[in-house]
């Protein structure tokens, strides 16, 4: 085979690795295609480019885990809010007892602006990160509902 064909595959798999990655990671292609310029072997080349192809698509999937989308604002604001406004019930339960005035009183006002507040977060995260990661987003979705019913309970077991 030419010279010429080995690198131009190795060139083309690194164009194509660096596509391939994510755009936090941009640097990284830049630094892949410097590197090539300097293997001498056409051979150490074309395997250059295929690991670099293996480290593009471990970096993509690395930034879609359950893990890396979980640390996303708006995965966790909602869940935080929704935790918040658990502690706020049961704090004003502990506090007060039951109370069932006509005015709520300032921890109900705290507790429908913290659940309020998560649906606009929700559906922001809903349209950005469900067609990336679909099976990754639904869990942390069923994660915020399941926190968002967790801070409901009480005011329904209560009847607050």
């Amino acid at each position: 085979m030419s010279v010429f064909f080995l690198r131009g595959i190795a060139s083309a798999l690194i164009a194509y690795a660096t596509r391939a990655l994510p755009s936090t990671r941009a640097t990284w292609g830049a630094a892949m295609e410097n590197e090539l310029e300097h293997i001498e072997s056409d051979l150490e080349a074309l395997r250059w480019a295929a690991g670099c192809i293996a480290a593009a698509y471990l970096q993509r999937s690395a930034e879609r885990s359950f893990g890396a989308i979980l640390k996303k604002p708006s995965a966790f604001l909602p869940v935080a809010m929704s935790l918040t406004a658990l502690v706020v019930v049961l704090v004003s339960i502990a506090a007060f007892g039951v109370v069932h005035d006509s005015d709520e009183g300032a921890a109900a006002h705290i507790w429908q602006l913290l659940m309020a507040g998560q649906v606009p977060i929700l559906a922001f995260f809903a349209v950005k990160w469900l067609p990336r990661a679909p099976r990754q987003s639904l869990l942390v979705l069923a994660l915020q509902v399941a926190a968002a019913l967790a801070a409901m309970a009480p005011v329904f077991l209560v009847k607050l």
